[in-house]
């Protein structure tokens, strides 16, 4: 590989980590906060699924991309909502319900999704990141999703909240010591179901990037996993907004590897270039797997810790 191809590949490797990252991003930081607030959601992936759906849906219905990001984060949030709310009954395991939610949002966004399989939605524009060069690969590579510095804003302002505002005071304390939240008067219930809710949001902005950028296009096969793996990505970032930026953008760069290799016409082995991000997940995993590991920042209500 010379050096011009070298760069192509660096560049590309870049701008997929943006694109492909995005949805990880949006994801991770809505569990992050809902695992702050001492509650799991494991069904993040109908979330994801299902937001992706009624986001481009909405786009399609309105003829505008934004119209269908509000509704995608609308959705999420919905669905979390119901978690929140289930999960806050006496004896419901958070996992269980989680699973259940998950199944809930793919079939529902199958179900109502089968007429948007065909038609074409408005799309998120890209900033123009490339335009200072003159390669169109450049500029087709660093064409990022207008979300994306979105999710950099926000998970900014989440680092910031958690450690400086009352409220994030009063979500950690529901996640580290829920008698000590209730001894202070705050209704553990009412802070985890608010965390979980905007964590569902958020993540419902991960999903329209999912269907109204990259890969821009709505089916049954969207998501490929990625809301789960944004829950092992929370451990692998230990709880950190920050660190979920930087972790998703090792699992998009991950991701787009075997795409960065097949535009200089490297074509071998494309398919196991494609499961890097899994292969990934996995060995976050086993390299987590140690208590004494995985326990590292975690929020002392969550089951991990218990």
């Amino acid at each position: 590989m010379d050096a011009n191809a070298f760069v192509d590949v660096a560049i590309a490797i870049l701008g997929g980590a943006i694109r492909v990252g995005t949805p990880f991003l949006f994801v991770s930081l809505g569990e992050c906060l809902t695992e702050r607030s001492g509650r799991i959601n494991l069904g993040l992936e109908g979330v994801l699924v299902f937001s992706a759906m009624a986001g481009f849906g909405g786009a399609y219905l309105t003829g505008s991309p934004w119209a269908g990001v509000l509704l995608a984060g609308l959705s999420g949030a919905a669905l979390a909502l119901l978690h929140g709310l289930l999960c806050s009954l006496p004896r419901v395991s958070d996992i269980a319900t989680g699973i259940a939610l998950m199944l809930l949002g793919t079939g529902l966004a199958f179900y109502l999704g089968k007429p948007l399989i065909q038609p074409q939605a408005p799309q998120i524009p890209s900033l123009p990141l490339g335009a200072w060069s003159d390669s169109p690969a450049v500029q087709s590579a660093l064409a990022v999703n207008a979300l994306f510095p979105l999710g950099v804003v926000f998970a900014a302002l989440l680092a910031w909240g958690l450690a400086n505002t009352r409220f994030g005071l009063v979500v950690r304390m529901a996640g580290d010591s829920s008698d000590a939240a209730r001894a202070l008067g705050y209704s553990v219930n009412g802070v985890r179901i608010a965390a979980t809710t905007v964590g569902g949001f958020v993540a419902g902005l991960g999903g329209a990037s999912l269907s109204l950028s990259y890969p821009g296009s709505w089916n049954e096969g969207l998501s490929s996993g990625q809301g789960l793996i944004a829950v092992a990505l929370v451990i692998f970032a230990r709880w950190q907004p920050w660190r979920c930026l930087g972790a998703a953008l090792l699992f998009g760069g991950a991701g787009a590897v075997g795409p960065a290799l097949q535009s200089i016409g490297v074509s071998g082995g494309y398919y196991l270039f494609n499961a890097m991000p899994y292969a990934l997940t996995l060995a976050i995993l086993v390299a987590s797997s140690s208590p004494r590991r995985a326990l590292k920042g975690a929020p002392m209500e969550l089951g991990v810790s218990r």
